[in-house]
């Protein structure tokens, strides 16, 4: 078994911790970070790499919440933008070290801004250093961000909620239902996958979603380019109607999220049109019918807006299985490091500031 799947089965469990310790021991450091963001004038929503998928999930529950929040992508707010001094932004990072995040604390605070901070790690640069940080304490991952995203997506959307007004100890009740409903189905998705005509090695991979299953989509597409090792592309479904549609061929290879209230019809109707082309199209999403894709899988109930606290775990699955299809190591990076520290060229020995001695 590759970590890669041990810390994918581990999920369910980790997303139950991370409810508990906010409903307990984290519960004052919540509660101070919903009184900043309603007090806020302007608040910033952030992060980099599987971090910055996770915002945009909790991005979805804000504006669900009639309380919008601008967001960027850490590297793009550190170098193009400049904060009022009453702003207060939410940075998720699992490790606080990366160093966009580092670079991005220190501007914030010099501007004037509260920095909230939702990580894995209470030791890192930005816990120590943001005003309001939140850390939530889980078994880290051992190198592709499984637990460390999903946990932390979960941390953001509960904060979003908190914020405007929907977080309660009953909904937090009909999310650990739906842990552990999902843990149950682990099991049946991995006997899909073993029998599955939907893998395509080296195929031309699109992920396609809307709203609270957005970050999923565009997580799912990291995790096909570090475990798979393979290029990917993630966008909107209504987006991709409007001229990216060009590229099918058939052996082309679609994965779209469903959502459980809005614009499932169309969304069928395109992974409907992309079969009659001859593409092959995973669907997730609950009560999605059987015979709309060539992959379906089914999702246990999930409260609306919370989906995609579930949604991405076949997309891990289905990536660790196509790794182990193609020859790929899963549990290895090639060139990345675990944390990206310097800003620098992809190669360690080219690595520093171009003036930097030799």
């Amino acid at each position: 078994m590759t970590h890669f799947l041990r810390d994918i089965l581990r999920q369910p469990n980790e997303l139950q911790r991370t409810i508990d310790f906010l409903l307990g021991a984290g519960r004052p450091a919540l509660d101070a970070a919903t009184t900043a963001i309603r007090g806020a004038r302007h608040a910033y929503l952030t992060g980099i790499g599987s971090s910055w998928h996770a915002a945009l999930c909790a991005g979805t529950l804000f504006n669900l919440g009639a309380s919008p929040v601008y967001l960027y992508d850490a590297a793009e707010l550190l170098e193009f933008a400049e904060f009022p001094a009453d702003a207060v932004v939410m940075v998720i990072s699992r490790s606080g070290r990366s160093v966009e995040i580092v670079k991005l604390l220190a501007k914030a605070r010099e501007c004037g801004a509260t920095v909230i901070a939702i990580t894995n790690s209470a030791e890192g640069p930005l816990a120590r250093g943001a005003q309001l940080p939140i850390a939530i304490p889980i078994e880290l991952d051992h190198a592709i961000s499984v637990n460390t995203y999903s946990t932390l997506a979960a941390t953001a959307g509960i904060l979003a909620s908190s914020a405007v007004g929907t977080w309660s100890a009953s909904l937090a009740a009909r999310l650990s239902v739906s842990f552990r409903k999902t843990d149950a189905a682990i099991a049946g998705w991995q006997a899909q996958l073993a029998h599955t005509t939907w893998f395509a090695q080296k195929a031309v991979t699109y992920f396609l979603a809307r709203g609270c299953s957005t970050g999923s989509c565009h997580e799912a597409r990291l995790l096909w380019e570090e475990g798979v090792k393979s290029p990917a592309t993630a966008m909107n479904t209504g987006s991709f109607r409007h001229g990216p549609q060009e590229m099918v061929a058939a052996g082309a290879q679609f994965g779209i999220w469903i959502d459980a209230e809005r614009m499932r019809g169309q969304d069928l109707a395109v992974a409907r049109d992309l079969r009659k082309l001859g593409a092959a199209v995973m669907l997730i999403g609950q009560n999605v019918p059987p015979d709309g894709g060539d992959l379906v899988f089914q999702l246990p109930s999930v409260p609306p807006g919370w989906q995609f606290l579930i949604d991405i775990i076949p997309a891990q699955l289905a990536a660790e299985k196509l790794a182990r299809l193609s020859g790929v190591d899963s549990d290895t990076f090639r060139y990345c490091s675990f944390i990206v520290e310097d800003e620098y060229g992809l190669l360690p020995q080219e690595n520093g500031s171009p003036n930097e001695k030799k």
